[in-house]
C-alpha cells in the first residue's frame, strides 16, 4: 500500500465521530473501496493528464481536535465581511466566525456540530456512495470527513447579503491532510449568495480534500464564486455536486488562482425542466504549478440550458488540464449547450490540454463546444507597443481582457464583481510579471 494511503488508513482509526449519525458502516465501506482499488494511475482516462504518482509517495498527519486552531494574520480577513464561516487546516474556527446575525430562513452551521447532534437525517448526505475506482477523493472524503458546512435556505429565503465561506491553510509541524464535507441546499423559491475564500497563510504544503453538494429546489436561485489562491506548496482536491430542479437557476464563477496541485470536478445534473446553469472559469498556472478542471454537466429534463465560458493560461514550465462533458440524455428535448474553452500559452515550456466533449441522445437541441490553444496576438501586442505602452503592460492589457470575459455571470456593477476582478487582476499581475 502506498505512503498516502497508508497514512489515511492509520487516520480512519482514530477518527473522531465516525460512527456518528449511523455512518460508521458507510465510512467503513468507503475505506475498504479505496484500498481495494488503489490510486488510479495515469492510464485511466479521468487522471490522465494529473498522474498522483508523487502525491502516493507522501503521508500526511490528520489534525487533531485537542490541538489549537493554528494561528494567522487576521488581515487575510479583513476583506472578509459577515457572516462568514471559517476553517483553519481543515478545522473550524469559531474565533474569527461571525454567525451572530444571519438572515432569517439561513441555517449555517460546521458538519462537527451536525454529527455531536447525531441526526441521521441531517446529515444523511455524507451515505453517498462513490461506484467508479477513479473517484478516489470522493471515496476518501465519504471515509473521513468530519467536519464542514452544512447551509440551508428556507422556502422563499431571500436574503441580500452573501454567505462567505473561508479555508486557510496555515503552517504546522508536519504536512496535514484534511477530508470537508459541504452541504448547499435551497428549498423552493430561495435565493442566496455564496462566496468561498481558499487563502494561505504563509507557505505550507498541505492536502486538502473538499467535497460539497448543492441541492436547488424548484425555482430557487444560487449565485456562487469560488476563489482558489492557496500557497504554492499545496495540494487542493475538490469536487462539486450540483442538483438543479424546475426552474432552477445556479450561477457561478471559479477562479483557480493557487496551489502547487490543485483539481476541481465540476458536476451538474440538471433534472428539472427548464432548469439553467452558467458557470464560467479561469485557470492560471504558473512556475511549476498543476491545475486540472473537469466539468460533467448532464441535462435530463426539457428545455435546459448551460453556458460554460472557461478561460486558461500557462508559464514557466506549469500544466493545465480541461474536461469539458456535456451529456444531454433521451428525452432533454430543448437543450440549449454552449461550452467555450479558450487557452493561452505564456512560455515555451507550459504545456494546456483540453478536452471538450458532447453526447447528445435527444431531438430539437442546440449545442456547441469549442477549444482553443495559442499565444497572445502579436498583431495586438505590436499595436499597443506602437502606442507607445511598454511590453509588460500591453501584455497584462490582453490577459486582462482575455479573462474577464469570465465575469459575465455577475452583473457590471455587482458589488461582488468587483471584488472578484480584483482578485483576478491581481494574480494576472503575478503571473505575466
Amino acid at each position: 500500500m502506498s505512503a498516502l494511503l497508508d497514512s489515511f488508513a492509520s487516520a480512519f482509526e482514530s477518527l473522531p465521530l465516525r460512527d456518528a449519525a449511523g455512518l460508521g458502516g458507510s465510512r467503513r465501506a468507503a475505506l475498504d473501496d479505496v484500498l481495494r482499488d488503489g490510486i488510479p494511475h495515469a492510464r485511466v482516462e479521468a487522471w490522465k493528464y494529473t498522474p498522483l504518482r508523487a502525491l502516493e509517495r507522501r503521508a500526511f498527519a490528520t489534525p487533531s481536535a485537542a490541538v489549537a486552531v493554528a494561528a494567522f494574520d487576521d488581515a487575510l480577513l479583513e476583506d472578509v465581511p459577515a457572516p462568514r464561516i471559517v476553517f483553519v487546516n481543515g478545522r473550524f474556527d469559531a474565533a474569527h466566525s461571525d454567525l451572530s446575525n444571519l438572515p432569517a430562513g439561513i441555517t449555517l452551521q460546521p458538519l462537527s456540530q451536525v454529527l455531536v447532534e447525531g441526526e441521521a437525517r441531517d446529515a444523511n448526505f455524507l451515505a453517498r456512495r462513490f461506484d467508479r475506482s477513479d473517484e478516489i477523493f470522493a471515496r476518501l472524503n465519504a471515509a473521513l470527513a468530519d467536519d464542514g458546512i452544512v447551509l440551508r435556505a428556507e422556502a422563499d429565503a431571500k436574503p441580500p447579503q452573501p454567505i462567505h465561506f473561508v479555508f486557510v491553510g496555515a503552517p504546522a509541524d508536519a504536512d496535514q491532510a484534511w477530508h470537508l464535507r459541504h452541504l448547499i441546499e435551497l428549498r423552493e423559491g430561495a435565493s442566496l449568495v455564496v462566496v468561498e475564500h481558499h487563502l494561505a497563510q504563509e507557505a505550507h504544503s498541505h492536502l486538502g480534500n473538499q467535497l460539497t453538494h448543492v441541492h436547488l429546489g424548484a425555482n430557487a436561485t444560487l449565485r456562487h464564486a469560488r476563489m482558489q489562491d492557496e500557497a504554492q506548496g499545496a495540494t487542493l482536491m475538490a469536487r462539486t455536486d450540483a442538483v438543479l430542479a424546475k426552474d432552477a437557476d445556479y450561477r457561478r464563477l471559479d477562479l483557480e488562482l493557487g496551489a502547487g496541485l490543485s483539481r476541481h470536478e465540476l458536476n451538474a445534473a440538471l433534472h428539472g425542466n427548464n432548469a439553467r446553469l452558467h458557470a464560467n472559469g479561469v485557470l492560471l498556472a504558473s512556475g511549476k504549478r498543476h491545475i486540472d478542471t473537469r466539468l460533467g454537466i448532464d441535462h435530463v429534463g426539457r428545455d435546459t440550458s448551460c453556458e460554460l465560458t472557461w478561460r486558461g493560461m500557462a508559464g514557466g514550465r506549469s500544466k493545465a488540464a480541461f474536461h469539458g462533458g456535456i451529456l444531454i440524455r433521451e428525452g432533454a428535448d430543448g437543450t440549449n449547450a454552449q461550452l467555450s474553452n479558450k487557452n493561452l500559452l505564456l512560455s515555451e515550456g507550459a504545456e494546456i490540454d483540453t478536452q471538450p466533449v458532447l453526447e447528445i441522445h435527444a431531438d430539437e437541441v442546440q449545442a456547441a463546444h469549442g477549444a482553443t490553444v495559442g499565444q497572445l496576438d502579436q498583431t495586438a501586442l505590436f499595436y499597443l507597443r506602437s502606442r507607445g505602452l511598454p511590453a509588460e503592460q500591453a501584455r497584462a492589457l490582453l490577459t486582462a481582457a482575455f479573462c474577464r470575459e469570465t465575469l459575465s455571470v455577475f452583473e457590471p456593477g455587482d458589488a461582488l464583481r468587483t471584488v472578484l476582478q480584483a482578485r483576478l487582476d491581481a494574480a494576472l499581475d503575478r503571473l505575466v510579471a
